[in-house]
């Protein structure tokens, strides 16, 4: 359980290379204190919690690399580990800028004007759904009911929910967002 999966990759700048991923000793021990709630030979009932670690730990995103390190930690097959997490939204499996902007699409939020704000956040930053902007700053998403269709349109960010969206509101959303980024840079 203490080692890292070594995956051999290919891209297009080299021809081979192993990609070591590994949880950090502090990840380790709480992805342990997880699998340990679990019965012997159940440990794939951590898989959600294990999954945001790895998540965590890989900068937001979930790679192939770490998807395979976490079903080695689990002792189940990679497929296992890659129908939980295509199946979720609340995984990345690309690269996701610091900010992701998951705008809810569904039924009350549409009637609401959901369309128009994630026509209106595409716009403002230049970027589709699915993409990240050029500054690593802005992920945009769509995502389905978020269980707060009394508040539409809104969205999550991160654990918060943003409601009642307005243009207004989505330009002081990103302008705080830019605030926040300059200052922790």
């Amino acid at each position: 359980m203490d080692r890292g999966c070594a995956c051999l990759c290919t891209n297009a700048f080299s021809n081979f290379q192993i990609i070591e991923v590994e949880f950090s000793g502090e990840k380790l021990n709480k992805a342990k204190e997880i699998i340990a709630r679990y019965p012997q030979g159940k440990q794939k009932s951590a898989l959600l919690p294990i999954l945001h670690l790895a998540q965590d730990e890989n900068n937001g995103w979930l790679s192939v690399e770490a998807m395979d390190y976490v079903a080695q930690l689990l002792q189940i097959k990679p497929i296992e580990v890659y129908e939980v997490a295509t199946f979720y939204s609340m995984y990345n499996l690309k690269p996701v800028g610091k900010y992701i902007f998951e705008v809810c699409q569904t039924g009350p939020c549409m009637i609401n004007g959901s369309d128009n704000i994630i026509g209106y956040i595409k716009e403002k930053l230049g970027i589709e759904v699915g993409q990240t902007t050029t500054d690593g700053l802005f992920t945009l998403k769509t995502v389905e009911c978020l269980g707060a269709c009394g508040y539409a349109p809104m969205m999550q960010m991160g654990k918060f929910y943003k409601e009642h969206l307005t243009q207004e509101k989505v330009d002081q959303i990103i302008e705080e967002c830019r605030r926040t980024a300059a200052i922790n840079n």
